[in-house]
């Protein structure tokens, strides 16, 4: 089993939003069992809530559901838990390999490294407007799809 964990600052936006669109490519991909997925926050200033409304209704129009998610702060065993610890931008991976024990740092990357263009950050829709949360939408679909092909040879592998 690979896990993933997505990991932005509040784990109410992007890292809801990455966990539930990867999800869906993971369940069409008939690999459900074989991976799994969690997303958390660099911080626990939202721990306990539900993501932003405006990133669940965004999601919803395109058919995810993420009103189940709770936020909480990424933890010490996460580094050990799971294969991959994915940031949405450079502060949160920052953060991320400040607190990861040096032996677990190989699995720490941004997300947007899987997809291959030249924007490196899922920008913070918190502060914008609802396009924001379009445009984050956009570039995690993408990414993950992406994400998704680079862990097939890992997964065919492993069978």
């Amino acid at each position: 089993m690979m896990r993933i964990l997505f990991v932005c600052l509040g784990n109410i936006c992007r890292s809801p939003t990455a966990q539930v669109v990867f999800e869906r490519v993971v369940e069409q991909a008939g690999l459900s069992d074989q991976i799994t997925v969690d997303s958390a926050g660099t911080s626990a200033c939202h721990a306990g809530e539900t993501p932003d409304k405006r990133a669940i209704d965004a999601a919803s129009h395109r058919g995810y559901r993420m009103s189940h998610i709770r936020s909480r702060q990424v933890r010490a065993e996460d580094f050990d838990r799971f294969d991959l610890v994915l940031a949405m931008d450079k502060a949160n991976l920052q953060a991320l390999l400040s607190c990861c024990p040096a032996s677990s740092q190989y699995k720490v990357r941004l997300f947007l490294d899987y997809e291959g263009s030249v924007q490196a950050e899922v920008p913070d829709p918190y502060y914008g407007g609802k396009d924001g949360f379009e445009t984050v939408l956009d570039l995690i679909e993408e990414a993950s799809q992406a994400l998704l092909s680079s862990l097939k040879p890992r997964l065919e592998g492993a069978a």
